[in-house]
């Protein structure tokens, strides 16, 4: 890409004002936006966005399905809810469900149960499974490990009720040329969905989990 560079230098910045900690951190985009209206249906961001370098750490992903697919969707997610145990799942184990998990994916005929029991704790988090995401499959013919394994690679990023952008593009133990590569596949995403591209970008900063944030800069005007 040919703006690589201000994204490096961002990664190299961001590794001088980093400090050790006991744990691995992911790295972090923040896009604030400004001058958008989000009432408008074109201007909302809800598409899943394929990393050149995957996040660096294990995409955890949850399935809810119907009895046609639980034998094959058992051998492939991490956990699979049959339509049948919705009824178990009470305030407490759905938030603590909706927290455990990066993704959720559901069978396309049960959505309006998985909404019924599970909408007010995913829909927050921008977890829900999401058909403009593709995390919805057909009882029958579904690609259930291709979608894992896309999934391993990809994040999500939405833009509908708050003008931000909150994504994650790898973790601290990845090479500064792979942070680079990925950041810029996001950011670039997000600009080229805006109708004014970098001119609705009000600020734009990365950060690990614990450390400061450190701008992204793109010219004399973006303040």
């Amino acid at each position: 890409m040919a703006d690589i560079q201000r994204f490096l230098d961002a990664i190299k910045k961001l590794r001088e004002v980093n400090k050790k900690r006991n744990f691995v951190q992911t790295a972090e985009l923040q896009a604030a936006l400004k001058n958008i209206d989000l009432t408008k249906v074109e201007n909302r961001i809800e598409d899943l966005v394929l990393l050149p370098h995957g996040l660096g750490k294990k995409r955890k992903v949850c399935a809810f399905v119907g009895p046609e697919t639980y034998e094959e969707a058992s051998k492939i997610f991490d956990k699979v809810i049959l339509v049948d145990e919705f009824p178990k799942y009470d305030k407490k184990a759905a938030k603590k469900l909706a927290r455990e998990y990066d993704f959720f994916v559901a069978q396309a005929n049960i959505m309006p149960q998985v909404a019924r029991y599970f909408g007010r704790y995913l829909g927050p988090l921008n977890k829900m499974p999401n058909p403009k995401l593709g995390l919805l499959f057909p009882p029958k013919g579904a690609r259930l490990k291709e979608l894992y394994d896309k999934l391993q690679k990809s994040v999500a990023v939405v833009v509908k009720k708050v003008p931000l952008a909150y994504v994650p593009f790898g973790v601290e133990t990845m090479k500064d040329e792979e942070l680079a590569e990925n950041l810029a596949t996001v950011y670039n995403h997000i600009v080229e969905k805006l109708p004014n591209k970098e001119g609705n970008i009000k600020r734009a900063v990365i950060k690990f989990t614990m450390s400061k944030a450190v701008r992204i800069k793109w010219g004399e005007s973006n303040g």
